[in-house]
């Protein structure tokens, strides 16, 4: 009979050293209670997961025995599951409002480089180990997701927007409500007026190194002027920012809460909608027809009711508005977009909501319409698929990342209990183990 090396859970986590990468002979088997290897398909019973050099070699029914030598993970108590991506955060990013202004204009680029880290921790550690950092001004987490991927740093693999996309005092104008005299001070290459000035505003992102372009075709909750939530693009300047991130192979993620930029974003071909606060029936069929995915952002309101309660006054009057309308209205969208087919990919918006407590969004998209397995496939094959990296993670098939996260408890009944994650791997390591 084949001996298996069994090791507790305590000292798979001091064992593992995130910084140390599986090597390509090294097995480990894992005993699972329970198994949503793909998600959108129903769960398997005991099953026996297989990772050799950081990958899955095998998925079998049952609590098999492994090959000799390896490390035995014993999950039979755990519900196991891929590991889970958000689509939307900005690790750099912890204030709001302003507090945000703040930090904004006193801190170093170092400084938004460890409070980054620090972030990319929280997130992994809560079962995140993909996400999809949709802008940031300091360069931070294009420098972490090579740190990361390098083993040097403990975090989930980062695609990565660099610095989002707009027009002059549109939603990505950093110098919104700064004195003028400090306007010079602030890098504002991100920003684009007219057809040449928006292709030119792409390339400088791509130069730079990143994954995904991020644009905004309309106001921002969080934008510091009386503008509102509607479009801020015309149609020629979209179609020159969709058009140069697709002819460099970028993908392209949209920004938007009216219709107008909604509805503006997908007729030039953009690849996601971000927040998609206010969706009509058009907005639903260019969806449809597009292929497009929605990422709702919900769990956004979750930290501006936490600001509010810490400080009435942490938004200014111009914003306090924009942020009470969104308390209002979030979950609509959602609601008349699931039962019509769209596509929904799980993004949070973390860093306007609390790092670490990604998972809260799940609870919110149930409450708004989603089954607990269909938001589940959210965070895991639809993000993938949309972050483009499905060949690798997303679902515990062959060949596959070995990215999986177990919890207490079956998620597909109760979705809360991905609030509380157990045990994490990533790539085959083992970074948080209970």
């Amino acid at each position: 009979m084949r001996k298996l090396a069994f090791v507790s859970l305590a000292a798979i986590a001091l064992a593992s050293s995130p910084l140390a990468a599986q090597s390509a002979d090294q097995v480990t088997v894992i005993h699972a209670g329970q198994l949503l290897d793909k998600p959108g398909s129903a769960p398997r019973g005991q099953s026996t997961i297989v990772i050799r050099g950081g990958k899955i070699a095998e998925v079998l029914n049952g609590h098999q025995p492994g090959p000799a030598g390896a490390t035995l993970i014993d999950l039979k108590d755990r519900f196991v599951l891929p590991g889970l991506i958000d689509s939307h955060v900005h690790l750099d990013s912890d204030a709001g409002g302003n507090a945000g202004l703040i930090e904004a204009v006193t801190d170093s680029p170092a400084r938004a480089a460890f409070r980054a880290a620090g972030n990319a921790k929280k997130t992994l550690m809560a079962g995140f180990t993909t996400v999809r950092n949709l802008g940031d001004g300091s360069g931070a987490t294009l420098a972490l997701r090579d740190a990361v991927a390098a083993g040097e740093l403990p975090g989930p693999r980062i695609i990565d927007a660099g610095k989002s996309i707009s027009t002059t005092s549109g939603h990505m104008d950093g110098t919104l409500s700064l004195s003028e005299d400090l306007h010079a001070s602030v890098g504002q290459e991100n920003l684009c007026d007219g057809v040449e000035s928006c292709r030119h505003a792409v390339r400088l992102q791509i130069r730079r190194g990143v994954d995904v372009i991020k644009i905004a075709t309309t106001g921002g909750v969080n934008s510091r002027i009386g503008a509102g939530l509607g479009r801020q693009l015309f149609d020629d300047e979209v179609k020159a920012l969709v058009d140069t991130a697709h002819l460099y192979g970028k993908k392209m993620a949209v920004h938007a809460h009216g219709e107008d930029g909604v509805n503006a974003a997908l007729a030039a071909g953009a690849d996601s909608i971000e927040h998609g606060t206010m969706l009509d029936d058009a907005s639903i069929k260019l969806f449809k027809s597009s292929g497009a995915y929605y990422v709702p952002t919900l769990s956004t309101v979750n930290g501006y009711l936490e600001r509010l309660a810490a400080n009435p006054n942490a938004y200014p009057p111009d914003v306090l508005a924009k942020v009470l309308w969104r308390i209002g209205v979030t979950g609509k969208s959602l609601a008349k977009a699931y039962p019509a087919g769209v596509k929904i990919a799980f993004g949070t918006d973390a860093g306007v909501s609390k790092h670490g407590k990604n998972a809260d969004e799940f609870e919110l998209m149930v409450k708004h319409g989603m089954p607990a397995s269909a938001a589940i496939q959210a965070a895991t094959m639809n993000a993938a698929t949309l972050l483009g990296v499905e060949k690798d993670v997303g679902s515990l098939e062959l060949g596959k990342s070995a990215d999986l996260i177990a919890v207490s408890g079956d998620p597909t009944a109760d979705v809360t209990v991905l609030k509380s994650v157990k045990f994490v791997m990533k790539d085959g390591r083992v970074f948080k183990a209970e």
